[in-house]
């Protein structure tokens, strides 16, 4: 998963915050999940409330690097990481198998963690995480896919979840027009996601419909158009009460609040004023507010402790020198942004670098891209040991 810029531009990115504590609203329980039924209101900050779970799936592959760590010091400080709460991708048919076994050992005070991503011709504009349904395939989106996911959450009513919706799909309609690609992609994206949105539009659930970040939809060219685009398929939906806003950087290397910007001295930075994620959620925000869409927002900090690394604002692949961020945290100090979160899986690939894949992108080839990297998804234990070691807080 990744993004790609504006085809109109060129290719246009950290908070030390401590983990917050937050006070459980809720006795928590011996079993999963509360003694009741969970509502959540969309209207307010539910990551106030709730601390977000990490889950097993991801505790189970950090767990195995830990052990596959001779350095008795480091192998302590990944275990540190098993504890941090991270959210689940449901990321194929088959991966919706993750989630129940996920959802057996959630204490009431903890809120679940779900990407939602698998639509027809999935992430048009990039080879390295397209998905499993082809363009056309929409049917088989909503009846085994968004249908399934919907059975779960109602049948486990008694637990809280966080969902983002979609990444990368609305924001490649706005700056990849011009492909091909996502040309044929464009109506099956639109509808899914407002199907999404209608079928999880459920009392226990708050979604948050991705926004790229502040290089992507921060370009002056794409604000407004960006903003448009969302807020007409949240209408389409029926403008859903549990959607809260939206969701950046996720997958993601942009800076919170940096200043000046990473990429403040490039010579088209005067066409995007939102060089770190901050400005962008209170600038794309106003645009979503005048769209007549709900602008809170979570941010992805989960491996943007370190910044200057990148050749470009585009470049987006297992880049080289990363470290982990923020903890997942409600403390922003911005009225905007509900939370800090770790939303990609830190260790886990954002693609090959392997030159003959079928699904390699010229993106994980790039200088700034870490080599060697497997298939997206997959683990890559020298990856997640770089993050580890430049973590921003420190472990």
């Amino acid at each position: 998963m990744k993004f790609v810029q504006s085809a109109t531009l060129a290719f246009a990115a950290t908070a030390l915050a401590a983990p917050s504590r937050t006070t459980p609203q809720k006795p928590r329980q011996a079993s999963a999940g509360c003694a009741s039924a969970v509502t959540l209101d969309a209207s307010t900050n539910v990551f106030q409330q709730y601390t977000l779970h990490p889950n097993n799936f991801y505790r189970a592959e950090v767990e195995a690097a830990a052990e596959a760590i001779s350095d008795s010091a480091l192998a302590e400080k990944a275990r540190k990481v098993a504890d941090v709460g991270t959210f689940l991708w449901l990321d194929t048919i088959e991966n919706i198998g993750r989630l129940e076994p996920a959802l057996e050992d959630v204490p009431c005070e903890n809120i679940v963690g779900l990407v939602i991503y698998d639509l027809p011709g999935r992430d048009c504009a990039a080879k390295a995480s397209n998905g499993e349904l082809k363009v056309g395939e929409l049917d088989r989106y909503k009846t085994e896919y968004i249908d399934k996911i919907a059975e779960i959450l109602k049948a486990h009513s008694n637990t809280a979840f966080a969902l983002v919706i979609e990444p990368d799909s609305l924001p490649n309609l706005v700056t990849n027009s011009d492909l091909q690609t996502c040309q044929q992609s464009a109506s099956g994206y639109r509808e899914g996601v407002a199907y999404a949105l209608k079928q999880l539009n459920l009392p226990n659930v708050v979604m948050y419909i991705d926004a790229g970040h502040g290089g992507w939809l921060g370009w002056d060219a794409n604000l407004k158009p960006g903003a448009q685009e969302l807020a007409s398929v949240y209408k389409s939906a029926g403008s859903p009460s549990q959607v809260r806003g939206i969701s950046t950087n996720v997958a993601g290397w942009n800076a919170w609040d940096q200043e000046p910007g990473e990429f403040s001295d490039a010579s088209d930075a005067q066409y995007n004023k939102c060089q770190n994620e901050k400005i962008y959620i209170n600038t794309f925000g106003a645009e979503l507010k005048s769209a007549g869409m709900p602008n809170h927002a979570i941010i992805d900090t989960g491996r943007n402790g370190v910044t200057g690394l990148r050749d470009e604002w585009g470049d987006w692949c297992n880049v080289n020198g990363a470290g982990f961020g923020v903890r997942p945290t409600a403390n922003t100090g911005d009225e905007l942004a509900d939370a800090f979160v770790w939303v990609k899986p830190g260790g886990e690939s954002d693609g090959t670098s392997d030159s003959s894949a079928a699904r390699y992108d010229s993106f994980c080839g790039k200088p700034d891209a870490f080599k060697p990297s497997p298939e997206a998804g997959t683990w890559n234990q020298a990856y997640f040991e770089m993050l580890l070691k430049n973590a921003n807080p420190s472990f």
